[in-house]
């Protein structure tokens, strides 16, 4: 059960809907009071707190409802909300006990993540599973013990507490996020903020906004002071996903931040210090996009001190039954359903198929095959009707793949879709599961048009 507490009736109906679509018990209640009680007696499985509940904007109620909260529920992960964030608010916020820490209007999507990230924390320490090996690395959760994954793991080791820059390549849905978290938590910097952006769903024209922040009135709608990434990231890690999908003009302005670790926010003229350390993550070939120059050598050089490539599943399939496990336990946890058997055979076939989309495409076929088999133990037969289902739901151009590049895998692949949805760039970006900025980016990239 997710608890909402908010005195604003209308945000408790919002987050409501959106937490029941996606699967979650939810309750709310509106007064500090009636939240005291209800932990008192309760046990949530997290708590979403707004830090506000009269005229002021301080955020210190919400501050004094924390402690009182984890007084009484102290494993229970709490994200703050608050319409007015700051940085010195956030940071008493984590102080104080709090998970995570989000502004108004929210991300609905960031949101889910980071819901869906703190349960699984919550659960595995509930059910006394640690993540930390033997020599006290925390693996965050990277599931395989292949030679592949086990080589990426040891330069982590290496270089997790230095504040080199890392560059993670690798395929979509390798896993490069949870790689960049590994980095952050097994740090000197973990108990400061881990902020993650995604370049590609960023548009240039609001990217100073975006990462640097700006002032009221900087800018025609700039109706209220906003916070930038970089300011949210001092003293911690910023993750910067899809780097190469970045505009040439916009690495210009990253560029510097890097190089002298200062920026200005929009609106005003003094130059702000920031302590960062910066990791980056692209599944595009930079060295290519530099001979083409499309990507700047200087920005290149700056954010690839170290290189981590991480290796497509087909590359270590010794690892798929262990994420086969683990991704069953996980659905079955969260949809509170019996745990469910996985035959020889069904492991077997599923270490062999192709797996194009990588480890995302294999827990996508998991979770399906879980949610529609309602068997007590899978089989192999249970997979291959919705590995086929799946496979049937593509434009039937992408199934020949062979002999193509990544980049033009990408490219064949926006333009199947294109073709299905009629141009709808809405339900194509929602079926490729990227933003429609996204989408705009890699569409200029290959030189599609409408």
């Amino acid at each position: 059960m997710i608890l909402i507490i908010d005195d604003d009736r209308a945000v408790c109906l919002s987050l409501e809907l959106l937490l029941k679509r996606a699967g979650y018990e939810v309750t709310s209640v509106n007064t500090q009071a009636d939240a005291i009680d209800y932990v008192r007696g309760n046990s949530p499985q997290l708590v979403l707190m707004d830090m506000n509940f009269s005229r002021s904007t301080s955020g210190d109620e919400g501050l004094i409802l924390l402690r009182q909260v984890k007084l009484f529920r102290p494993a229970v992960p709490v994200i703050l909300m608050t319409a007015w964030g700051s940085i010195p608010l956030a940071v008493q916020g984590i102080q104080a006990g709090a998970s995570d820490f989000i502004t108004k209007p929210w991300n609905n999507q960031l949101l889910l993540q980071r819901i869906s990230t703190l349960l699984d924390i919550a659960g595995r320490e509930d059910e006394g599973e640690s993540a930390v090996d033997s020599d006290g690395f925390d693996r965050s959760f990277i599931i395989g013990n292949s030679p592949e994954l086990i080589a990426v793991l040891d330069t982590i080791k290496r270089v997790a507490k230095t504040d080199a820059s890392v560059l993670i390549m690798g395929e979509n849905g390798t896993g490069k996020e949870r790689i960049a978290q590994a980095l952050h938590v097994n740090s000197r910097r973990k108990s400061k903020p881990f902020v993650k952006v995604n370049l590609g769903g960023v548009s240039h024209s609001l990217f100073e906004s975006e990462m640097f922040g700006h002032k009221k009135g900087a800018f025609t709608g700039a109706t209220a002071d906003r916070e930038g990434r970089f300011s949210v990231a001092d003293k911690g890690t910023i993750f910067l996903d899809e780097i190469g999908d970045l505009d040439m003009s916009c690495q210009v302005k990253l560029l510097r931040v890097l190089q002298e670790h200062t920026f200005e926010v929009l609106g005003e003229s003094t130059p702000r210090k920031v302590d960062i350390r910066v990791v980056c993550a692209t599944n595009a070939d930079l060295a290519q996009m530099v001979r083409d120059r499309t990507f700047r050598e200087d920005l290149f050089y700056r954010i690839n001190l170290i290189t981590v490539t991480l290796p497509p599943l087909r590359e270590r399939r010794s690892d798929i039954p262990l994420l086969v496990r683990y991704f069953a336990d996980e659905i079955c946890r969260l949809n509170d359903m019996p745990p469910v058997k996985i035959a020889k055979t069904a492991m077997s076939y599923l270490s062999k198929l192709p797996y194009p989309g990588n480890i995302r495409e294999l827990k996508n076929l998991v979770e399906r095959t879980l949610l529609v088999g309602g068997a007590d133990e899978l089989k192999a037969s249970h997979f291959e009707r919705q590995y086929a289902q799946q496979s049937s739901e593509l434009p039937g151009k992408m199934m020949s793949l062979n002999g193509l590049t990544l980049d033009e895998i990408e490219k064949r692949t926006i333009v199947d879709a294109l073709e299905k949805y009629n141009n709808n760039l809405s339900q194509v970006a929602q079926a490729l599961g990227i933003t429609r900025q996204s989408l705009y980016r890699r569409m200029e990239k290959y030189h599609i048009g409408l």
